[in-house]
């Protein structure tokens, strides 16, 4: 049996994206929102809310760009958790929609992908995904995990891994 990308991308992307959002609950819970708001690692880098929306930017362009189709715009007006919180459901909202049937012939797709700066990678759609979309998905949700935990959010890897439920067996099975 094989792997589809869909299976590789849609439900790793929705994991992350939710698991993000439960770690605002649980900041909300434990810390001044703004105090958060304004967090970030060093100070040449982009603060939290930048980070999440950089995340739900890589998973929805990733989505589309594989299914050869536009990503829904969604400018970066995001200042509160709620509205993070709600850019999270949209974006999952979105790559839920595709139909994995767009995505089934997109792993030997040409990708090109256009940076601000005016240069491109090109990529067959597998190459994309596995080399650049997913590491920077991933790149993102960590340092959004990485400042929350720095401001002192009480986060541990069991939040970071939130998607997986509780353990389904003891240490003696």
């Amino acid at each position: 049996m094989s792997t589809s990308m869909h299976d590789v991308s849609v439900p790793i992307f929705v994991n992350g994206l939710r698991n993000m959002s439960a770690w605002l609950d649980k900041a909300a819970s434990e810390k001044p929102e703004a105090e958060l708001l304004s967090g970030r690692l060093v100070p040449d880098m982009r603060a939290l809310p930048a980070q999440y929306q950089m995340a739900s930017d890589s998973a929805k362009n990733a989505v589309a760009r594989l299914a050869g189709m536009e990503a829904p715009s969604m400018p970066d007006t995001e200042t509160t958790f709620a509205e993070l919180r709600e850019r999270c459901a949209r974006t999952i909202s979105f790559v839920e929609s595709v139909d994995p049937a767009a995505l089934a012939s997109s792993a030997e797709r040409e990708v090109v992908l256009k940076l601000p700066n005016g240069t491109s990678y090109r990529f067959t759609g597998q190459a994309y995904l596995t080399g650049f979309a997913l590491p920077n998905f991933f790149f993102h949700v960590t340092t959004a995990y990485a400042i929350l935990r720095a401001s002192g959010v009480t986060l541990g890897k069991p939040d970071f891994l939130r998607h997986l439920g509780p353990p389904t067996f003891g240490p003696d099975k």
